[in-house]
């Protein structure tokens, strides 16, 4: 697949099963990912791959931030719980903030935003369905805790990777007059 047909054809799955990326093609993936634009060079981008039995405990992270949001969540919190488990491999896509006066947080944010797009195009290039879901959870500092990152990072989403159950359905056209402006007119 070349890259424009990648660009053109990458779509979310609804749902993902075995088999994740092996560690040999995360790394492939990853290093897309590294090649993402940056202002200053400060790769603000850090990825945390969660396999296995670490789904289960980031799903009892995610359901204790859910409870400590909302103390009344009921039944959300078993759906909570589950959500790691969507895919084979949740990739965390993390912005590590540096303060700079060059270098606004928005900019690094982006970075780190044009960093997991990488990374779902790599692996819908590869083979591999991905989707990105953020939620409250990714704004939670105790989320943010247990997974290791400062107070001042930010969770830019969280990335559920494998192998989509079915043939996705190819995107519909967009008509371009609704986004695209040529300015000034003429």
């Amino acid at each position: 697949m070349d890259a424009y047909e990648a660009l053109v054809t990458r779509v979310s799955p609804k749902e993902l099963g075995e088999p994740a990326p092996d560690d040999a093609t995360l790394c492939k993936i990853v290093a897309a990912a590294l090649r993402a634009p940056d202002h200053g060079r400060l790769r603000p981008w850090r990825f945390i791959a969660i396999r296995g039995e670490g789904r289960k405990r980031l799903g009892g992270v995610l359901a204790a931030a859910l409870n400590r949001r909302d103390p009344n969540a009921g039944a959300e919190l078993e759906r909570e719980r589950q959500k790691p488990l969507r895919a084979p491999l949740v990739l965390v896509a993390a912005v590590h903030i540096t303060p700079s006066p060059k270098i606004p947080r928005v900019e690094q944010i982006l970075a780190a935003g044009a960093a997991a797009q990488n990374i779902l195009l790599a692996c819908h290039a590869l083979g591999y369905g991905a989707v990105w879901k953020t939620g409250a959870a990714a704004y939670d500092a105790s989320v943010k805790e247990a997974l290791g990152l400062e107070a001042a990072d930010e969770i830019a989403g969280f990335l559920y990777i494998g192998t989509p159950a079915a043939a996705p359905k190819a995107p519909a056209p967009l008509d371009l007059a609704g986004f695209l402006k040529v300015w000034p007119d003429e």
